[in-house]
């Protein structure tokens, strides 16, 4: 498994924000997006999901390899903990919830309604779902938003633990997770001239 970038090119609402991005990343590494709000770390992650076609270049990544986590946390309000997480296993064809709920400590308030979370539970419960798609490659759009100290330690926790299970992450964040292993790529020097591209408006993705 691995994600290659050959000099892509991102753009949001018609307007090309990113240009010549090459990498390659393998099983087991992580990738750290850095920038100001803006910089294009969202656009770039929403094309490498397929949300969005790329403005120029290729990137070689199956869309059913991606779990995709971006601000939303998808729950459904009226569904318990449990309920919200059986739903998407059974999409991804996940037997068991269980791991998931343990890994972000969630199995005292499984039979709680969604709905009566706080927000920085719902951010955990949101980022369980990562775990029973089963999918290799993360791309995690400022996960640790609303976590507190103790639950973003536990968020990289399950990081290292997908990548030392031969998973990919790659993630838009401010935040330091610990993750001494990880490449950070800073998009400044990657920042396009303003210029339209094919007119695509990601906002009806």
């Amino acid at each position: 498994m691995q994600v290659k970038l050959d000099n892509l090119a991102v753009a949001r609402g018609g307007v090309t924000v990113l240009r010549g991005l090459d990498l390659v990343l393998h099983t087991g590494q992580a990738l750290i997006l850095r920038g100001p709000n803006g910089s294009g770390k969202t656009t770039l992650l929403r094309t490498l999901a397929g949300l969005q076609p790329a403005a120029a270049g290729s990137f070689d990544l199956a869309p059913d390899a991606v779990a995709y986590a971006a601000h939303a946390d998808g729950l459904k309000p009226t569904l318990t903990v449990a309920e919200n997480l059986r739903f998407w296993a059974s999409i991804h064809g996940t037997p068991d919830i269980d791991p998931a709920l343990d890994a972000l400590d969630l199995a005292t308030l499984q039979h709680r309604p969604a709905g009566q979370l706080s927000a920085g539970q719902k951010r955990r419960l949101g980022l369980a779902r990562l775990l029973v798609t089963g999918r290799p490659v993360w791309l995690l759009d400022e996960p640790t938003v609303s976590l507190d100290a103790a639950s973003v330690a536990l968020f990289a926790g399950v990081v290292r633990r997908h990548l030392a299970g031969g998973g990919i992450a790659v993630i838009a964040t401010h935040v330091d997770l610990g993750l001494p292993e990880a490449e950070v790529l800073d998009l400044a020097p990657y920042r396009a001239r303003i210029s339209v591209s094919n007119g695509f408006d990601e906002a009806f993705a």
